[in-house]
This record gives structure tokens, C-alpha cells and sequence, in this order.
């Protein structure tokens, strides 16, 4: 929450039933609020009788009036043309009536005559600093500004006789403070709330509450009664402004059987929400009060929502009606009256938009709490030496399957380090056998379809494949399968194809990118169209569609089998760093992390069908040089970033809808990373949830790190997380298959191990108490029974006294053994 200023008279929070409100931002629409507003706002209401709609008044001297579900532009505009408005009032049993104050005296407003006011009162002497209806609203007080200076000053409460304003007839200290104080005695700045009961007779004020809260307050409101949850004793709820958030403070009277009786001698029958009359009838001497609801009985089960079909806007609906168990009328229509100032297409219609109150209820994610860690150090390969920190920006760094790992070493002929998975442990000292690549590496990858090829590209601007033994390396390689050639310049990137056998991309300074057949070591396709450096490609997840981004700013999508031009172009990231792309949702969206015009490094979200219309959504990270290598798991929707020389991974759950972006926790390594690379989806353990496994590469070591999501019930299967995964190192079909025109797709496998049970399917808990009744509390226990236990839990503690001793079993010698002297 960003409460903007604090210069305003208001409490700079307001609560409805449903809603909180906040200067300048609204706690639920801030940005699009905020827009709708030219000026500081200075204070606002949440009408009494529809908790959505809300008044601002504002510096502009306008006062506004706004539905919080439907914030994108006000529907009514006053401007009483008197100056700096500072305080907004709404009537209590009137619709359409409010009363406004300017900086020395109070308007009051009838909303259906907008021209002028119905009445403007007498000037205060000095700045007007509160107005309060009275409770049937037959009166207005306010109060304004004594003059003094802004020093530390004694700070009370009093009590005043409407009929005798003379002399107080009570009053009680607070202490001393440079600030006001507010409702219920908390004041800005401030870390107490006190609350105080009045009374008709002596002793009038006494105060009953002395809360210390841990921030300093900004603001505060009341919610309204019939938001509070009668069934535990709760009495009244404050909300508390701070600099970050909104501290909800509940008062509840203690009872013995709370949570389970009604108890009506703390509840009697409060105000209802349908106004008795129109501001036109109060101005004309109007006396009716607004109806009483009969019970504040709220309990979980008599909350319901209705689904509705609004024809006019052509979407679904919904609204949230309060019912008793007692009387289905114990919430009164939300039709206007036909009087009302209000009520001529001023006021909503009695439902809202389901999306709204999905926008009201927030984004929900699984993953929110994403825990990383590393695994145990039996599992690292340790000792690395000679590592090859030099890599080109767009390479990862290494790669890794599911038998082994490839590490570009820094030594002369550009030779690759192999290592076996199943081997972990500590490098031996003596040299290690490798991959001799004759040129310096400047990118690699495994054949995800054959764990044992190789793909090198050099500076030479030839790709080497290798064919490493079953085993692993005993001996140093030096010959490779196939050379690829073409590319007049050095090569960037190289990316096997997702669901075709032997088919690899590569892009190369000569500003084309080729498509190559491993096994007949042609080139069968070259794709032009980039102006200047390629710093990434991807392959989209159904194999049919090539996405790029370049240096140039663009983002281009290729159809390789169809033609040579990009059939989409779209502007892409303005920072001319780096950047990467990755398909997401299913493919129909493109995730591109590079960088702003500021260099801060930045998620670009692209719908795949319409590039030229640019980022539907995008996420500012944080400001560093690399560029950020994202990995997506399609089963659960989450992207896991980093970069070269990090000590951060983030996580973001992806949406295909807005808010598109859900940050989750992030991972921190204790060193700097030189890359990060995932393995295959089975390698993840279910039985610890894993939904994620890595490889993390130091300057030293290569350290797994599983990515878990906290389940309490981990001896089920959570096949809410766990979708059916592809099956991603088999071919879909083969290279020829491919080229001619034909699509597959992977077969997929359940993670589910035969032994466990779906989540879905386990058996339901009976609700426990989780805290006893208060008799076992209060239960008076006599000084016998209190020995009693102390004694019995002593000796649970130390064992039973009664068992033999240990040397009571020991077996002496004989008396001849003995031996004399």
C-alpha cells in the first residue's frame, strides 16, 4: 500500500463493508483510482447506504464521486467553486445528501442539484478540522484549528452536553504529542490506539482499551458492524494505516462460549444500509430514520454468492448478499428510491463484475512460496579446476542431461570437461580426459533426444558434433561425428529442435540463422530478415514456429518449413544488452527478458499472435549487467531466472490473463553462479514436491538445487501439482518426417509412483478444535494434584526408577580367582 501524502485533515483511510480506501491510492485499484484524480486528495467516504461507491474531495476543489468496482472514471463531479476543499461527509439517513467542508466553513450538498449548494454555514474563526452528523442527523458539529505552535503539547479527550457546550462534563489525558489526535484517540505518527466507553451517567468517559501497535500510524478507520464476526465476540474492527500496509485491529469482549452462541446483550440491532429518505425530503424538514436490521448474526455459512447473467453488459455477474438463519430479509434492498438525489443512473446496478471481485480478492498461487535449496554434498562434483569463465553472453555457460554434464574448460584448444552424474565426488588431481574442440567454444548442447551427442559451436563458425562413449570419457576425444559448415562468421547460439530427431538451429555474426540435418551434416534451411546481432532463439513448444530476438529491437517469429522471411515482427526490448526468449502458456504467448533504455533488466510479455502490437505486459527486475537465462516448466506455468555471476534466482508464476506476472520466492546462492541449468522433469522427487531440479555451477563445483513447494500432506501425492509431463527424450518423429511437413507431438507419463495416493482422493479430516474449552483454563487446581503432576512428569522424563541398574547384570569371578598376597 502506498498511502501517498499526509497533508490532508481526513484520516486518509476509509473502510465499507467490502472495501478500504486510501490516499492517494485506492487498497484495491491503485493505479487506475489514482488516475481519475487531477489533485491531492484530501479526504473521502464510503457511502452508508452502497459500500462501492466512495466521495473525494480534493484540492482541485471538486469533490467526486467514484465506484471502487468500476474506478476508471468518476460518475458525478461537484464543484462548489469555495475554495480548497478539505473534509467530506456523508449524511446518515439521507441518499444523495453530504455535507463538504472548504478551509473555514461547512456546504451542504444535495448530489441531484449540482449547480449550488443547499446551504452554506457560518465561517469558522480559524481552519476547519472535523464535521460529525449526528447519529439521526438532525445536527452537524465541527470543529477547527486553535492556534498554536507546532511543539510537543498535553493531548485529551472530552466529553460534551449538545444542550450545555459551556464546560465539558468529562474529559481524560492521552499525554503529550506534536500530533492531532483522530478516531478512537489514535493519532498520526502515533503507536498506541485507545478506546474509551461513554456512558449516560457518572463516570461519562472511561477508558477500556490501551493497544500498542508495532509501526507508526498514518490513518485509521472503522469498519461497519455488519462486517464484524459476531460469533467470536468481536466488537468493533480498526483499520491502521502504516507507511507499507493495512494493520486490521479487532476488539473482542471475551466470552466462554465463543464461537458458538450468539450473545444479543453485545449486539443490539444496529443500522440497516436503505436510506428513510431523499436529501430533497431531510432539506424540507424530513425526520425518518433508517431501519434497523434485526440480528448481526454472521457466521461463515450465511455469506453465499450468487452468480447472476447481466444482459446489459454482456458478462457475468455477481453479488454478495448478508442473510440470518432467522429472516431472509434481514439485509434490506439495494434498490434506489425513486426520490433519491442518487438514484437516476447514479448508482450501480445491485451486481458487480466477477472479474472485479476476482480483481477484489487478489491473484491466488500455488507457488507463491517456492522454497530452492541445495541438495545434499554427496550428490556434488567438487574440485573443477580451470573452469572457462570467458563464454559469450549468449551462451548458458554449460549444459547438462541426464547422464552427464558439459563444462567448457580455459585451456588451450578449446577443450570441454565431461562429467558423469552418476559419479559425484571430489576430481581427482591428475589430469582429466576431454573433449578437444581445436577452437575456442562458444556455445554447446546436449541432443535432448540422445544423451551421449554433443553439439559444439567454435569462433571458426563450424559446429562439431561429438559422440561421447558409454560411460563416459576414459580417453580424450579428438575427432568429431560431423562437421557442419556454412556460416561465414562466428556463430552465437545453437538450439536442437524440441520434438524432431537430428535437427539443430544456429544463428551467426553473418546475420542469418541456418537450420542443419546431423544426420546427413546438411544445411536444409537459412533464415535471414536480422539487421544486427541475434541474441537469442526459441523454439516454440509445439516445434512448428522459430521465435528470435536481436540487437536490432525486434522480435521476429519464423515459420523455417514455409519461409525464409519472419511472418511476425514486433518492436522488442529497448536495452541493446542482451536479451532471451522462452514460449509460455501453451505457446501462446512469448516471455522475453533483456533490458530497458535505463538498463534495468526487464520481463516482456508478447501474445504469439500479434508481435507488431508490442508487450502486452511487462516486470521490472532489478538493474545488473548479465542477462537473465529463463527456464520454464510447462506443467506448472513457473519461470525460473538468472544470470552469470548472480547470486539470485527469481520465480514467477505465469498467467495467460492479467496480472500475467506472480512473483514468488526467490532462490539465493551464498557465492556468485557461473550458470544454472534444469534437468528433466523425472528427475524431480515427488515425494518431496519437487517440481524443479538444477544443476548450479560454481567456480568449483556443480551443486544440484531441487526447487520444493511446501505441502503439509507429503505422503499423498500432489497431483494438483503434478500434471501429466511430456515425454521429452523420445522423438516425436524424425528430421525427414519434419521438413516434409509433418507435426507430432510427445506422449506424456504420470509422475505418480505406484505406491501413494493422490491427494485429490485422501480421505477427509474431522475438524479439530484447535484450542481447548476455556474450563480447562480456569479450572482451579488444588496444590496436592499440582505435586502430583510435577512429580509423574519427572519421572516420564528421567525412566522408570523401578528397572534394574546396568552393573546388576555384571557377572563377578570366583572366590578361588582371588589371589593372595
Amino acid at each position: 500500500v502506498r498511502a501517498g501524502s499526509f497533508s490532508c485533515q481526513g484520516n486518509h483511510i476509509r473502510a465499507s463493508a467490502k472495501l478500504t480506501a486510501v490516499t492517494l491510492m485506492s487498497f484495491l485499484f491503485p493505479m487506475r483510482f489514482s488516475s481519475s484524480l487531477s489533485d491531492l486528495v484530501t479526504d473521502m467516504d464510503f457511502s452508508p447506504f452502497d459500500e462501492c461507491l466512495l466521495a473525494t474531495c480534493s484540492g482541485d476543489e471538486t469533490v467526486r464521486f467514484l465506484f471502487s468496482f468500476f474506478p476508471s472514471a468518476p460518475e458525478l463531479t461537484l464543484r462548489p467553486g469555495q475554495g480548497r476543499l478539505e473534509l467530506v461527509l456523508f449524511h446518515p439517513t439521507s441518499s444523495g445528501l453530504l455535507a463538504v467542508g472548504n478551509t473555514k466553513s461547512p456546504l451542504i450538498w444535495d448530489t441531484s442539484r449540482q449547480d449550488t449548494p443547499l446551504a452554506v454555514l457560518e465561517q469558522h474563526g480559524d481552519q476547519l478540522q472535523s464535521m460529525c452528523w449526528k447519529q439521526d442527523g438532525s445536527l452537524l458539529a465541527s470543529s477547527c484549528k486553535v492556534m498554536t505552535t507546532r511543539t510537543m503539547r498535553s493531548r485529551e479527550v472530552r466529553l460534551w452536553d449538545s444542550r450545555m457546550l459551556s464546560s465539558s462534563v468529562s474529559s481524560a489525558s492521552l499525554g503529550t504529542s506534536m500530533y492531532d489526535l483522530m478516531m478512537l484517540s489514535l493519532t498520526q505518527g502515533d503507536t498506541v490506539v485507545d478506546c474509551f466507553e461513554v456512558s449516560a451517567s457518572e463516570p461519562f468517559l472511561s477508558q477500556v482499551s490501551h493497544c500498542l501497535t508495532d509501526t507508526a500510524t498514518r490513518g485509521v478507520a472503522m469498519v461497519p458492524k455488519v462486517a464484524l464476526d459476531v460469533m467470536s465476540c468481536e466488537v468493533m474492527r480498526v483499520l491502521q494505516l502504516t507507511d507499507s500496509c493495512i494493520v486490521p485491529i479487532s476488539y473482542q469482549v471475551p466470552r466462554k462460549h465463543s464461537g458458538q452462541e450468539f450473545h444479543e446483550d453485545l449486539y443490539p440491532d444496529t443500522v440497516g444500509t436503505t436510506p428513510a429518505m431523499s436529501a430533497e425530503e431531510w432539506w424540507k424538514g424530513g425526520n425518518k430514520q433508517v431501519k434497523a436490521l434485526n440480528k448481526l448474526i454472521q457466521c461463515s455459512h450465511c455469506l453465499h454468492l450468487t452468480v447472476l447473467q447481466d444482459p446489459a453488459r454482456g458478462c457475468s455477474t455477481s453479488s454478495i448478499p448478508l442473510s440470518t438463519p432467522s429472516s431472509s430479509s434481514a439485509v434490506p434492498s439495494r434498490s434506489p428510491s425513486s426520490t433519491s438525489g442518487l438514484s437516476s443512473g447514479f448508482l450501480p446496478s445491485p451486481s458487480q463484475s466477477a472479474k472485479a471481485i476476482q480483481s477484489m480478492m487478489g491473484p491466488t498461487s500455488k507457488f507463491r512460496h517456492i522454497q530452492g535449496a541445495v541438495m545434499h554434498r554427496d550428490t556434488h562434483i567438487t574440485n573443477l579446476r580451470g573452469l572457462n569463465l570467458t563464454t559469450p553472453g549468449e551462451c548458458d555457460g554449460f549444459c547438462v542431461n541426464r547422464q552427464r554434464v558439459a563444462v567448457p574448460l580455459a585451456i588451450s584448444g578449446g577443450q570441454i570437461g565431461i562429467f558423469e552424474r552418476s559419479q559425484p565426488g571430489r576430481l581427482p588431481e591428475t589430469a582429466l580426459s576431454t573433449i578437444q574442440n581445436s577452437v575456442n567454444v562458444v556455445d554447446l548442447s546436449w541432443d535432448p533426444f540422445d544423451t551421449h551427442r554433443l553439439a559444439v559451436a567454435g569462433d571458426d563458425a563450424k559446429i562439431r558434433v561429438w559422440q561421447v562413449p558409454e560411460g563416459g570419457l576414459k580417453e580424450t576425444l579428438t575427432e568429431p561425428e560431423v562437421i557442419l559448415q556454412g556460416h561465414t562468421e562466428k556463430i552465437y547460439s545453437i538450439k536442437f529442435h524440441p520434438l524432431a530427431s537430428g535437427l539443430l538451429v544456429s544463428s551467426s555474426y553473418d546475420l542469418t540463422v541456418r537450420l542443419w540435418n546431423l544426420e546427413s551434416g546438411e544445411q536444409v534451411k537459412l533464415l535471414t530478415g536480422h539487421q544486427d546481432q541475434v541474441f537469442g532463439m526459441a523454439w516454440s513448444p509445439d516445434g512448428k514456429l522459430l521465435a528470435t530476438v536481436c540487437k536490432d529491437g525486434k522480435v521476429r517469429i519464423y515459420d523455417p518449413r514455409k519461409s525464409t522471411a519472419p511472418v511476425q515482427e514486433g518492436p522488442g526490448p529497448e536495452g541493446q544488452r542482451g536479451a532471451r526468449a522462452v514460449w509460455v502458456c501453451e505457446g501462446k504467448y512469448l516471455l522475453v527478458s533483456g533490458f530497458d533504455s535505463r538498463s534495468e533488466r526487464v520481463l516482456y510479455l508478447y501474445s504469439a499472435d500479434s508481435l507488431s502490437s508490442g508487450a502486452i505486459a511487462s516486470t521490472s527486475i532489478d538493474i545488473s549487467p548479465s542477462t537473465l537465462i529463463p527456464f520454464y516448466d510447462p506443467d506448472t506455468s513457473v519461470v525460473i531466472l538468472t544470470a552469470k555471476g548472480d547470486t539470485r534466482v527469481h520465480i514467477y508464476e505465469m498467467f495467460p490473463q492479467d496480472p500475467y506476472f506472480i512473483e514468488c520466492s526467490s532462490f539465493n546462492s551464498p557465492e556468485p553462479h557461473k550458470g544454472l541449468a534444469f534437468l528433466p522433469k523425472t528427475e524431480c522427487n515427488v515425494r518431496d514436491v519437487e517440481i524443479a531440479v538444477g544443476l548450479l555451477l560454481t567456480k568449483t563445483t556443480i551443486e544440484p538445487v531441487a526447487f520444493r513447494v511446501p505441502r503439509v500432506k507429503k505422503e499423498f501425492f500432489q497431483d494438483d501439482v503434478y500434471t501429466d509431463t511430456a515425454v521429452c527424450w523420445e522423438p516425436a518423429l524424425t528430421a525427414s518426417a519434419w521438413l516434409s511437413g509433418s507435426n507430432g507431438q510427445h506422449k506424456k507419463i504420470s509422475l505418480k509412483p505406484k505406491d501413494m495416493t493422490p491427494v485429490s482422493e485422501a480421505p477427509k479430516e474431522a475438524p479439530v478444535r484447535k484450542y481447548l474449552p476455556s474450563s480447562v483454563y480456569l479450572e482451579e487446581k488444588t496444590d496436592e494434584q499440582k505435586k502430583e503432576e510435577l512429580l509423574s512428569a519427572m519421572v516420564a522424563k528421567l525412566g522408570n526408577m523401578d528397572d534394574p541398574l546396568p552393573q546388576e547384570s555384571f557377572e563377578g569371578v570366583d572366590e578361588d580367582e582371588w589371589v593372595s598376597e
